[in-house]
């Protein structure tokens, strides 16, 4: 129900560079625990990464650490992902998801409750 609307995919080459953003409109985000997941075709949806609302906590999944980095801009009411040395199983269609007010930080589905259309990301080898 909480509007997000994820851009910044597209086809890039391997070993190159996106800049995922994530906006939120007519909620604040603040206070909700951000998520990223990936989604491959006739894969299920995944974690990747996410940023606690107390600001204090990321996780990454250890195939992305030292490559992506999660970001938030609580006055844009916006998060990001900014991946690096993308790789040709990076490619997904990548969905934004906040959790519900004051939650305990979660790494899987049911710890998120809102999501986004998905952008999609495609990395050629």
């Amino acid at each position: 129900q909480v509007p997000l609307l994820e851009s910044g995919g597209g086809l890039v080459q391997a070993g190159g560079s996106l800049s995922l953003s994530c906006a939120a409109a007519g909620i604040t985000i603040c206070n909700r625990n951000m998520g990223w997941f990936p989604q491959a075709p006739r894969k299920e949806r995944e974690f990747v990464s996410a940023f606690s609302w107390t600001g204090s906590s990321t996780h990454y999944v250890d195939s992305v650490k030292g490559r992506f980095i999660i970001t938030r801009d609580n006055a844009k009411n916006s998060v990001y992902l900014q991946m690096n040395s993308l790789k040709p199983e990076d490619t997904a269609i990548y969905y934004c998801s906040a959790s519900i007010p004051g939650r305990t930080l979660g790494t899987g589905k049911r710890s998120y409750d809102y999501w986004g259309q998905g952008t999609q990301v495609t990395v050629s080898s």
